[in-house]
């Protein structure tokens, strides 16, 4: 009897959650359409290896055919990889076609996530991240 009980339970779970997970899974296999370009984007930090203080985020945007890509507009995000500290927020200069330089300071020694919020010349928006780890002490 109790096995029949939690069959009929998990029958009636399966029939209430089914549609939901049918759903969740056509959600996570469509695709909206990406109208924006492939873009490249190289990234170095000066000094090598990255220390407490003044450093150069150094950009190159490429396209499909490795043509560089003038005139974006990026903004650099810096923060700590851990919570409680506010990030850091610098525009990034061009200074050749395809190739940026942000100036940003590394307040404190341990592990930075770069965030890059890029936009396009034809307005479209892409978002990259890269690590910078350990940032030693000055």
């Amino acid at each position: 009897m109790q096995s029949s009980v939690r069959r009929s339970a998990y029958v009636r779970l399966s029939v209430l959650l089914l549609p939901g997970v049918a759903a969740l899974a056509g959600a996570g296999c469509s695709r909206h359409g990406d109208a924006s370009p492939v873009v490249t984007v190289e990234h170095a930090i000066s000094p090598e290896p990255p220390k407490v203080g003044p450093a150069t985020v150094i950009l190159k945007l490429a396209d499909t055919a490795a043509r560089p890509v003038p005139g974006a507009r990026i903004t650099v995000e810096a923060e700590m990889s851990h919570a409680g500290m506010a990030p850091v927020f610098e525009e990034a200069s061009e200074t050749g076609p395809g190739e940026y330089r942000a100036h940003l300071k590394f307040a404190m020694v341990g592990d930075w996530v770069i965030l890059l919020h890029i936009r396009l010349p034809g307005g479209q928006t892409l978002e990259r991240q890269f690590n910078v780890d350990r940032v030693r002490p000055n």
